[in-house]
């Protein structure tokens, strides 16, 4: 058996078009196709990551929450490479989005840090 690659990342919001502002307008992903799903009542936004990665972000009425932060149970955390670590950081500074202190990783002599997205999901800057 072998797999090739990630073909996306899905994420269910709460508010759909808060979670579509942030994933658009302030972190920049381009979008592929917008389906509204009448028969769910339910929007589904593929947002292009880069060269080939995808997000599928979901709107469902009424989803039941998930515990969040990083050392929860399941999905840790969704990790964006970037090459420039305080130029991200301060576009999403200065577009009210709260970022955590900068730290570095010891396997790799990398920087990274962490913020959330408007449902609380963690995600990680990581320097490339």
């Amino acid at each position: 058996m072998k797999i090739d690659k990630f073909h996306h990342v899905a994420i269910i919001c709460s508010n759909y078009e808060q979670s579509k502002h942030f994933y658009v307008n302030i972190l920049g992903f381009p979008i592929i196709q917008e389906t509204f799903r009448a028969e769910r009542n339910s929007y589904k936004l593929d947002l292009q990551v880069g060269d080939r990665d995808r997000i599928e972000l979901f709107s469902f009425p009424d989803p039941p929450p998930r515990p969040s932060k990083p050392e929860a149970q399941g999905l840790r955390h969704l990790a964006f490479a970037v090459a420039d670590l305080e130029q991200v950081i301060e576009s999403l500074q200065s577009q009210g989005v709260a970022v955590e202190a900068t730290r570095l990783d010891e396997l790799t002599g990398k920087r990274f840090t962490f913020f959330q997205d408007p449902d609380g999901l963690p995600l990680e800057l990581y320097e490339s």
